[in-house]
């Protein structure tokens, strides 16, 4: 599926894997697009959860050439870019996922490496929206890609900054904490910055009493497609609640 986004001013395309079952919101890796899930197998992995009818997927694309990924670009207008696509998800993507899927649920959240990023930022900051999220291998400090600048809209992008600065008593902590958070990140090759700023988001979670679920996996554990898979089986049933979350958080 496809259509013309005013938000982002070009075509932006949806794949749908499944015809029923909870909604499984997908960000792809850096720079993918919404085929990134099929190239690289996973929907092969997932294949017995899409098939039984327990998960339907909404993979979209992303506009990371614009923003993340493009170092040479003016700061302003990446940030700006930025929150163009965040409103690109919230506005048009979300009310697509509600009308196909049709159950009345709110979706899941998820991604691995940059796509970890996005769905940090979309739960994060709008936690009535979504059932939960797992993130796999996310980096959350946006300033990482910007050469450490920041601005306004920027922050509202940088998970580390707005969550850091919220209060202990906003309403968002009660919201997150009726729902599965996990971010999950290995200790292995090109792990580095997914591990330090897992560390800081699980620093926030306790000081804010946020009960997410933040898993180191082992120094073996690197930032790929076969961790990756491991750890979506992993987790999946927690997300599901097939499985106990609470005795992990």
């Amino acid at each position: 599926m496809n259509w013309y986004s005013d938000r982002l001013q070009r075509d932006m395309s949806i794949r749908l894997y499944g015809d029923r079952g909870t909604p499984v919101l997908v960000f792809p890796t850096q720079d993918a697009m919404s085929d990134n899930f099929e190239n690289f197998g996973m929907i092969d992995t997932l294949a017995d959860y899409i098939d039984s009818g327990k998960i339907q997927l909404f993979c979209v694309d992303t506009v990371d050439t614009e923003t993340w990924s493009n170092v040479w670009g003016d700061k302003g207008w990446r940030s700006g870019r930025q929150e163009a696509y965040y409103n690109y998800i919230v506005e048009e993507v979300l009310p697509f996922i509600a009308d196909k899927n049709g159950s009345g649920a709110l979706p899941m959240v998820t991604g691995c490496s940059l796509g970890g990023f996005h769905a940090a930022i979309l739960f994060l900051r709008r936690p009535e929206l979504f059932s939960g999220i797992l993130s796999l291998s996310g980096v959350y400090d946006a300033r990482f890609f910007f050469d450490g600048w920041l601005d306004g809209t920027l922050y509202q992008n940088s998970p580390v900054d707005f969550l850091a600065q919220m209060p202990n008593d906003h309403p968002y902590i009660q919201k997150y904490n009726e729902k599965p958070i996990i971010l999950c990140v290995g200790q292995g090759a090109w792990e580095d910055e997914g591990r330090r700023t897992t560390a800081i988001m699980g620093d926030i979670f306790r000081a804010k009493g946020i009960h997410g679920w933040v898993d180191f996996w082992g120094y073996d554990v690197n930032h790929d497609w076969y961790w990756w898979k491991e750890q979506i089986r992993y987790f999946l049933p927690y997300m599901l609640r097939e499985k106990d979350l609470e005795a992990n958080c």
